[in-house]
């Protein structure tokens, strides 16, 4: 066996050759990672990785429907294509029949770079941005702070072969940064999050700018009691809230009875207005700067996901259209299912909400209000009405008067994202972010800053 059949797209078209069973896909994923973390205004770490995760998914025909397996090993060859296709084709004959079965995807046109070497990252992605944070360093040390964080690049080349004729490929860029500012006795913390495909769009010194300005607020401390208070959410914490929701959307368990979309009787909230605001959440895998796979790549099949799916393009699609409820996540099985209209999951979140304002100049129009910086350790509580709890983190600030007059407490909250929509009063302009909860699985995110009336602060967080 040649060499040259250690490429990603030779991979594919080998497992594909060696399959027996009736379907077969294969995803090969090729993934490169660079990363720096820094500490106490000084680089500590960084590092380059590579690595192959192959997922072969076998089906098979019987009288009662077709069973599936699935198979996914890393650091794979050439050598170990056999016996990974063997394993998928053994785990569908000893599956019973797949609720999800539908016939695999067909058509469409090969992606023209199919047969190219995959993307890779480098540190050199940090070119620009390496000297520019070792600048903010020193002006962090001249201030009297200290700066922690990290910055990781991933690019992850999908190569999407089956055995109906499909031959994709997806080139995934994905960057994070997360930078904490602490005073030197460590008693003031503010954090800023940015995520970006390359780095280029990325300044330190702004971001530094930022949190000293935050620090600066933190020298005075009020002390607040637990209580509803309009709030202004921060494009990050507005992300973690409504991702949630976005996860938590499928269609099945809607008509089910089974989530906040649902209303007696198996029926779905579908058209329903909840918020009075022109809010529009939606997707879109070609939205410029958050651009995702245009189509589906499912390595397993979930209520919201299924291999069958594998390759099926993806459009824009409006989650809540001017207010409104418009679609709800489903496969083809699910929508087949619930006789809702078919749409799967795309890897980014955008909300609309025909606001110019950015957040300064909403605190600037604040008469008293909180300002949050971000939530973390969000849990479900309630999945009948959404309703969540976390924490606020790295800093909450009091508002009087169009002006920031210190930090208060930290807080525990109770939220329902879809209730928290209804009592929105105003959003702002909206910008790409980085959700802090959900920074690790969901980065291509786009929020406006949001005025929440009452939101419900139902402690006091000590210690956090």
């Amino acid at each position: 066996m040649s060499a040259r059949t250690n490429k990603p797209h030779e991979i594919v078209e080998h497992a594909l050759e060696l399959s027996r069973a009736d379907g077969c896909v294969v995803i090969a994923d090729e993934e490169s990672t660079a990363n720096l973390r820094w500490a106490a205004n000084a680089l500590t770490t960084n590092g380059v990785t590579r690595g192959r995760t192959l997922t072969v998914i076998a089906t098979v025909d019987g009288a009662e429907g077709t069973a599936s397996g699935v198979v996914s090993r890393s650091a794979v060859t050439a050598d170990d294509l056999a016996d990974i296709v063997r394993a998928a084709e053994a785990a569908a004959r000893s599956a019973g029949p797949a609720e999800d079965a539908r016939p695999l995807v067909s058509g469409g046109e090969a992606s023209a770079d199919f047969t190219e070497a995959p993307a890779t990252t480098s540190s050199e992605v940090f070119a620009r941005f390496a000297p520019a944070l070792g600048e903010a360093f020193a002006r962090a040390r001249g201030g009297g702070r200290e700066l922690y964080g990290f910055a990781n690049h991933e690019m992850t080349s999908s190569y999407l072969g089956t055995s109906t004729g499909l031959r994709l490929r997806h080139d995934q860029p994905n960057g994070t940064l997360e930078l904490n500012a602490k005073s030197p006795d460590r008693t003031r913390s503010a954090w800023a999050g940015r995520a970006t495909r390359d780095f280029t769009d990325v300044d330190p010194a702004a971001l530094d700018a930022e949190l000293a300005t935050r620090l600066g607020w933190a020298e005075r401390r009020v002390e607040l009691p637990a209580g509803r208070y309009e709030t202004l959410l921060p494009p990050s914490a507005v992300a973690d809230l409504l991702i949630y929701q976005y996860w938590s959307s499928g269609a099945r368990d809607a008509v089910e009875g089974r989530t906040v979309f649902s209303t007696p009787g198996g029926g779905t909230r579908l058209g329903e207005k909840l918020s009075e605001l022109p809010l529009t959440l939606r997707s879109d895998p070609r939205e410029p700067g958050l651009e995702s796979a245009p189509f589906v790549l499912a390595h397993s099949s979930g209520d919201d996901a299924s291999v069958f799916d594998n390759g099926l393009p993806l459009g824009p699609t409006d989650w809540l259209r001017d207010g409104a409820l418009t679609h709800l996540l489903s496969t083809r099985h699910s929508a087949d299912l619930t006789g809702l209209p078919l749409a799967p999951s795309v890897d980014n979140l955008i909300l609309d909400g025909g606001g110019e304002r950015s957040l300064d100049e909403m605190v600037a129009a604040t008469e008293r209000g909180l300002l949050l910086t971000c939530l973390w350790y969000i849990r479900e509580v309630d999945p009948a009405s959404l309703l969540l709890t976390g924490l606020t983190r790295d800093g909450v600030y009091l508002v009087e008067n169009g002006e920031v007059v210190g930090e208060v407490n930290n807080f525990r909250f109770n939220e329902s994202p879809v209730g928290l929509l209804g009592r929105v009063t105003e959003a702002g302009r909206t910008e790409k972010t980085l959700p802090r909860e959900w920074g690790d699985w969901f980065t291509r995110a786009a929020m406006p800053p949001l005025r929440v009336a009452d939101f419900n602060m139902s402690s006091v967080s000590k210690g956090v």
